[in-house]
């Protein structure tokens, strides 16, 4: 079987032939597999957040250097469960250099934001596919508050930063 046909099998894993397989397999087995699978679609989705990115800066308008690196920094969201901590889907900043800007939290006044507008700002301005993967970045790997989120263009990585 080659690797093209074995991701079609695992990608519907509640499918006959796969189900079956995974039923046989031994607990060892079963979270290695667990372990490589998050890793995977970790990976996957950071790959998500690059491309959009990769295609938000080329939209931008030529002003000199080339952005060399996106940042995005973190945002609460109430939910049914309380609190969580994400990844706003809107770039904080882009960097033309090496260097990380200051994207600390600053002590400003905090308003309140109704409940469903944030929602509909995102829903409306940002970028459905990039929020969809940050939100499942997050929920893989929960940032916390003073968190940033570094895409370093010319090499694709991602890196969390505490700045």
């Amino acid at each position: 079987m080659n690797p093209l046909d074995l991701a079609r099998l695992l990608a519907a894993p509640t499918e006959p032939p796969v189900r079956d397989a995974l039923r046989r397999l031994a607990p060892r087995s079963l979270d290695a597999l667990i372990i490589e699978a998050l890793s995977a679609t970790e990976e996957a989705w950071r790959q998500v957040v690059v491309d959009r990115v990769l295609m938000f800066v080329a939209n931008q308008p030529d002003e000199g250097r080339p952005a060399v690196a996106a940042y995005f920094t973190t945002t609460e969201r109430r939910t049914s469960d309380g609190m969580h901590v994400g990844w706003s889907p809107f770039v904080a900043a882009l960097s033309s250099t090496e260097g990380d800007p200051d994207l600390r939290h600053t002590r400003t006044a905090a308003t309140a934001v109704p409940l469903g507008e944030a929602a509909l700002a995102e829903k409306v301005f940002a970028d459905p596919e990039l929020a969809d993967a940050l939100n499942r970045l997050a929920v893989l790997d929960p940032p916390g508050h003073e968190d940033v989120l570094r895409i370093h263009l010319p090499t694709r990585q991602i890196t969390r930063l505490k700045l």
